[in-house]
């Protein structure tokens, strides 16, 4: 099934055959929304939130003042606005079958012809994901054409914050340079149509190494950073010419250069900067290093602000490696470099005046203004300088605008003291669970990945309380409401100080249950209270698939007891309209078992549904008893209107990955419904107002945000608005025009 209705066409590297390609329309998206024609007609907005992700590489163009790009790990690729003071996304039109495109392992700008972008997408290098593919663009990401790679990227593999592995040649626009981390260094005459292994790279591609980590131009000299040495051989190549490569001599060797992780050119001093690390990051550096050859006469520098290895105030072990490096544009020998994977002291961005001589930590003098996103503070009053800084960008027309990213957000200063979130319009969190109320202040309420469960107020500005606190949580797991009491909600997730918590208003303030059973700290599942919120049912399942028995509490989680009954690792489901009813899909079986006595015990009711997949998905129509849907991915869509006695197979749809529901149309007695799912050939975002008889098809081919099959939901206040989960696109929401 494809979703995108792009025209594509497989360029097999190693060839110089030219690949048919369709250009790709983007509409430009200032505003962030899309309009389209028809009885579908919606506009789609980002709800704001402000980051989240992980940003894996700045850009600025250096021949365009204001016009940059970022990259992030599996969420697409942005353009900086300057007028807007917003990033713009590029990427948003890549589908279903394109889920795996969403991640971008490297942009490329020509300083010759300032239109003109690059992407290389490739979220998983894995067997079972698919290949790569590269976009180019001759109008700054408006529109796209596409080339189908044979050879897999790791946008969000190990490495995923080491420098662009994708570069224009600065001696012939139409040459274009691909490092990859399993196939070598690859090479395109005809600005990234076709594809061809380069001829003459020394570096052994490996199944399960590194591979290319950076790419930089150093004058008319390119050099190439090569991850998979042992510490002890060349891991920094160059040529001169395009054909013949040679390992760089009198390059730095030892764990504290192992990777060559960023890579940046002075051209006013002819120095090339390299910051270097024992593994290639974000996680697992504990040693590294900054060096800088000069290129007139081939001398090598150690210019490491501080070496790895120290010992903390509190006595703890200072072990980090380097990320980032940038240099300034307008004055020879400035520069910036970043720590990365420091959690004893913090990461820091350096700053030199001098060639790297002498340094300053930006950090030591750094106030933060994180009003605009206030998650960022992470439950505490003071927000923290970073972690994973291996994105780091100076503007090359403001010597005092430096950028860099983190596992969250960008940070940005413009006079080197002040930082505060640059970041609005750039949205890539992993959304796991959504709650639309019935009542209160907040429309939504989000279960996210990273930064657990947020109240949103205003979906057009970050919530203004941030992450839910007491206690804060990593990922949500589980987030449910108490149909006939909805100021009762309840969460659960992965966290320090308490797995599970309570709402008594809605959401706005939590406190943590009295109790928890003994796995919920390693293995928190998702939750549900019932319909007064009088009973609450949790179910166990460890990261690695492992499953518990679930258990139930009856005061509020003070105290648990065991559910036998309950099958393992099934996400239970409340019946809205009766307390005493709960529902429990077992995708193991393809059974559905049903609790007459407030979860207390649970059998079976229908068998012989499909099975096999635990991303089935159970749900219960708002304000009716026994009315339930089951989401059974490619296997369609079922309905029981008998608690779960029998299903039939709804007829409209072939495929169905989530159902939510949302008010009614006027004139109409049931709930709008909301699928992600295929009537035809595409998978899309639909509505029904008449029960699931028939489906109006309502984002477009612009708007598809690759994998959106987690949750969706209508609004029970008001009409049509929709929201949409996506992994790595955030919240969408739209609403008829």
């Amino acid at each position: 099934m494809s979703t995108s209705r792009l025209s594509r066409r497989t360029v097999l590297a190693g060839t110089a055959a030219a690949a048919a390609l369709t250009a790709v329309p983007l509409l430009p998206g200032r505003a962030h929304a899309a309009e389209t024609a028809g009885a579908g007609a919606y506009r789609w907005r980002t709800a704001v939130i402000g980051g989240t992700g992980f940003v894996t590489g700045v850009l600025f163009h250096p021949s365009v003042r204001g016009l940059a790009y970022a990259r992030t790990d599996i969420g697409g690729a942005y353009r900086w606005d300057s007028a807007a003071a917003s990033w713009v996304p590029l990427t948003d039109h890549l589908g279903w079958d394109d889920w795996n495109l969403l991640g971008v392992e490297a942009i490329a700008v020509d300083p010759a012809h300032p239109n003109r972008v690059y992407l290389s997408l490739g979220t998983y290098a894995q067997a079972w994901a698919g290949n790569g593919a590269v976009l180019r663009s001759d109008d700054r990401g408006a529109t796209w054409a596409r080339t189908d790679l044979t050879v897999k990227l790791g946008a969000n593999e190990d490495g995923r914050g080491c420098g662009e592995r994708l570069l224009v040649d600065p001696r012939d626009s139409d040459t274009l340079w691909l490092g990859t981390r399993h196939d070598g260094l690859l090479k395109s005459t005809d600005r990234g149509a076709t594809w061809a292994t380069a001829t003459g790279f020394p570096g052994t591609p490996s199944a399960s190494g590194q591979g290319v980590t950076l790419l930089v131009a150093a004058g008319r000299t390119l050099y190439a950073g090569w991850g998979d040495s042992d510490g002890t051989a060349a891991n920094l190549y160059r040529t001169a010419d395009g054909t013949k490569w040679e390992a760089v001599p009198g390059q730095p060797s030892g764990a504290a250069a192992k990777v060559p992780i960023r890579a940046a050119y002075d051209k006013h001093t002819r120095e090339l900067y390299l910051t270097y690390a024992n593994a290639p990051g974000p996680n697992g550096q504990s040693d590294g290093s900054v060096h800088k050859l000069c290129t007139a006469n081939g001398k090598w520098t150690e210019v490491t602000p501080v070496k790895p290895g120290g010992t903390t105030s509190d006595g703890s072990s200072d072990t980090f490696g380097y990320g980032g490096v940038a240099v300034d544009a307008r004055r020879p020998g400035t520069l910036v470099v970043s720590t990365n994977n420091r959690w004893a002291a913090v990461d820091t961005v350096f700053r030199s005046t001098d060639g790297g001589r002498t340094w300053t930590s930006l950090k030591d003098s750094a106030v933060f203004d994180v009003s605009e996103t206030p998650f960022l503070k992470w439950g505490d009053d003071k927000p923290k300088f970073g972690w994973w800084i291996q994105a780091l960008a100076l503007d090359p027309y403001d010597s005092k605008h430096v950028v860099y990213g983190t596992g969250a957000t960008l940070y940005g200063t413009r006079d080197l003291k002040h930082w505060a979130p640059q970041i609005r319009g750039l949205e890539e969190t992993s959304v796991r669970q959504l709650i639309s109320p019935p009542v209160g202040k907040a429309h939504l309420i989000s279960g996210l990945g990273d930064i657990g469960v947020m109240y949103h107020e205003r979906l057009t500005a970050s919530p203004s309380r941030g992450m839910a606190t007491n206690p804060v949580f990593g990922t949500a797991t589980g987030l449910a409401q108490a149909a006939l009491k909805p100021a009762y909600v309840v969460r659960s997730g992965w966290g320090d100080h308490g797995n599970g918590a309570y709402s008594n208003d809605g959401g706005q303030t939590w406190a943590p249950f009295e109790a928890q059973p003994s796995m919920a700290k390693d293995a928190p599942g998702p939750i549900t209270t019932n319909a007064d919120g009088s009973v609450l049912l949790w179910v166990f399942v460890h990261w690695d698939g492992t499953k518990y028995p679930a258990y139930r509490s009856a005061d509020n989680g003070a105290t648990w007891t065991e559910i036998s009954s309950f099958p393992k690792g099934a996400t239970p489901v409340a019946d809205p309209a009766d307390p005493t009813l709960l529902y429990a899909y077992d995708t193991d079986t393809g059974k559905l078992l049903a609790s007459t006595d407030s979860g207390l015990s649970f059998t079976e009711r229908a068998t012989g549904l499909p099975s096999g997949d635990t991303q089935f998905e159970l749900v219960a129509a708002p304000g009716r008893s026994g009315d339930l849907w089951l989401s059974v991915k490619w296997n369609g869509l079922y309905r029981s209107t008998d608690g779960g006695a029998s299903f039939a197979k709804v007829a409209s749809c072939w495929a169905s990955y989530t159902l939510g529901f949302g008010k009614a149309a006027d004139g109409a007695d049931y709930p709008a419904i909301y699928m992600v799912g295929s009537t035809e050939s595409i998978t899309a975002v639909y509505r029904s107002d008449d029960e699931a008889k028939s489906w109006t098809r309502i984002n477009d081919d612009q708007h598809q945000w690759g994998w959106t099959g987690e949750v969706i939901t209508g609004d029970p206040r008001v009409y049509g608005r929709v929201y949409l989960a996506t992994n790595g696109r955030g919240i969408q929401y739209g609403e008829p025009v």
